[in-house]
Order: C-alpha cells, then structure tokens, then sequence
C-alpha cells in the first residue's frame, strides 16, 4: 500500500491556504478595536491637557524640525505598503503580500530612526525635556506615539512569521493595517497639534481672544 504524499501549500497563486489561526480572527479583532479605543483616549487626554498647558506664561514655542515630515512620509508609506499586503493576501497572492509586508516594516523602522533623529536635532539645538512644558509634551506625545509603532512591530513580526512557517494568514495582515491606519491618524493629528497650534490659535478658536 503506497503512502498518500503530504502535499506543502504553495505560496503563489494556490487556493488552498492553511487555516491554523482561523479560530483567533474575531477575538483579535475585537481586541485590537478595543485597544485602539483605549489608546485614541489616552492620547485624547494628553492633546486636552497639552491645549490647556498653552495659557501659561511659561510656554516657549519650539520649532519643529524638517525630520517630522520624513517621518510623517514613512508612517504614510508603510500604511500603504500594509494596506497592499492586506490586499494581496485576500487575493492568494503571497509573494506580493510578504515583499510589501517586510517593506511596511521596513517603513516604521525607519520612521522610528528618524523620530530619533529629531529629537537628536532638538537636543542639539538646547530644546530639551525640561523647563518648557512645549517641549516636554513634545518629547512626551512623540515618545507616547513611538512606543505604540514599537508595539505594533511586534505584531508585524508575528505576522512575517507566519511566512517562514509556510502558514501566511490573511487575517494578520489585515489587523497590522487596520492597527498602522490608526497610528497614522495619531500622528497627523499629533504633527498637526505639536507643529501648528500656538496659544494664539487656542485662543481664538476658544474665543478667548
């Protein structure tokens, strides 16, 4: 009697995907949009509480360095990129998903490389932590927002994973790119609040002025 070959999925253009993890999809979905829920208040409060900061008569604007929109380019690109990986994945298209996936990784490496290279910039420049609340939210609300980009890479490395293991899922690939459309919002909000709002604009929108 012959032995029945084990067949190994392909990773290209084949129909049949492993289902391991299929019992995880909702739970971490569900997880992860409470997450956000929790992470949009938190930075909600720390934006509230920089607005209020504005009014003392201790506060310094900084100047934002160049690096920002480099970063802000990154972040825009690796959403991109894990959008595509997504999209790919749903398609079977694996090899595609896992080149755009490693370069949305690739994308908040270097975004993170960068936000340290801005601060570098601020410290050399004698902008640091302490004595203007300015620029202690600044280092605050960006290092709040890189802790959550480090965070979210380990997901992404649980989902590259999966590649080696020949077990690609779809599913994952979607949750990086939901959770990396989230911490873009967060940044553009946060670049817009750190680079354009000034006491002056605080007062005039809360018609103070």
């Amino acid at each position: 009697m012959s032995t029945p070959m084990m067949l190994r999925p392909t990773m290209e253009g084949s129909d049949h995907v492993p289902t391991s993890g299929v019992t995880e999809r909702e739970p971490a979905g569900v997880a992860l949009w409470f997450f956000i829920a929790v992470a949009t208040s938190l930075f909600s409060l720390f934006i509230a509480a920089y607005v209020m900061r504005m009014d003392g008569a201790d506060w310094s604007v900084i100047a934002m360095p160049w690096q920002l929109w480099l970063s802000t380019a990154l972040l825009i690109a690796g959403s991109i990129c894990l959008q595509l990986a997504s999209a790919f994945g749903h398609r079977k298209r694996w090899n595609g998903a896992h080149v755009l996936l490693l370069a949305g990784g690739a994308c908040a490496f270097s975004f993170l490389a960068v936000q340290l290279w801005a601060w570098q910039v601020l410290l050399d420049n004698r902008v640091v932590p302490v004595g203007n609340p300015a620029s202690s939210f600044f280092y605050l609300l960006t290092a709040m927002h890189g802790l959550h980009v480090a965070g979210g890479l380990v997901g992404w490395g649980i989902t590259v994973s999966g590649f080696h293991r020949a077990v690609p899922t779809e599913w994952r690939m979607a949750l990086c790119a939901r959770y990396w459309h989230f911490l873009l919002a967060v940044w553009l909000v946060l670049f817009a609040a750190l680079g354009w709002l000034t006491p002056e604009v605080v007062r005039i929108i809360c018609g103070t002025r």
